[in-house]
């Protein structure tokens, strides 16, 4: 498979407000009623269940999209990083349809992420119906046979079938002997950072350190050379 035809994504996500309290009424009955199936303890409640929001579409949004290409420079790969990131979600968004559509929407372009099935594809679509931005052919799965739809998954490639546990980048990071991109925040710490710290290069820099590991990630499962510093620039 061409690497330079695979487009290497993922996505850090927030709750739509800093706090429960600074939520609308109606927002808040809406989180209500979702959390009712989050509660798992005595001591959980509505309001303390709430930092789990950034995770449903509905009641998240997304701060950076980056992305990475392997692609050729010389007679060696190089990896080439970019990241959609802002306040605005809905700029970010029109931002990342617009590379896909312009350079990532033929026949054998592929998107790939880490559970980016369960996550990060369905995730993105959902937010560019809410933010009125038109869904690129690459992540618009309606009517589509599973083999029709371009995604390729580390976390499904690493299962062989095997459908009981969740894996995550960092085990596998671990395993495949790469480094681990969660040496400074982890995704739980992402609202924090937003929220409190106003420090959106942080979230960056850590969005782009999680796509380099995917990268690695997905070489080691197709059983090709990992990145090496030089080609990583």
């Amino acid at each position: 498979m061409d690497l330079s035809k695979i487009l290497f994504l993922d996505i850090e996500t927030i709750p739509q407000y800093k706090s429960f309290d600074d939520a609308p009424d109606a927002y808040q009955k809406l989180w209500g009623d979702k959390a009712k199936f989050l509660i798992r303890e005595e001591e959980d409640t509505v309001e303390s269940t709430y930092d789990r929001a950034g995770i449903y579409a509905e009641f998240g949004r997304i701060v950076c999209i980056s992305v990475g290409i392997v692609g050729q420079k010389g007679m060696q790969r190089e990896l080439r990083l970019k990241s959609f990131y802002g306040d605005d979600e809905k700029v970010l968004l029109q931002e990342f349809a617009d590379l896909l559509m312009k350079h990532f929407n033929g026949p054998d372009h592929l998107l790939c992420g880490h559970n980016g099935k369960e996550f990060d594809f369905p995730y993105i679509a959902r937010r560019m119906l809410i933010n009125g931005v038109k869904v690129p052919r690459m992540l618009d799965t309606a009517g589509k046979k599973p083999w029709e739809v371009a995604h390729l998954d580390t976390m499904q490639m690493w299962k062989f079938g095997d459908f009981k546990n969740f894996t995550s980048l960092k085990l596998l990071a671990h395993v495949f002997d790469i480094p681990s991109p969660k040496d400074d925040i982890d995704g739980s710490q992402v609202a924090g950072v937003y929220w409190e710290e106003n420090d959106l290069e942080r979230i960056v820099k850590y969005c782009e350190k999680d796509v380099l590991t995917l990268v690695q990630v997905y070489l080691s499962l197709t059983q090709q050379a990992k990145l090496t510093d030089d080609e990583l620039g």
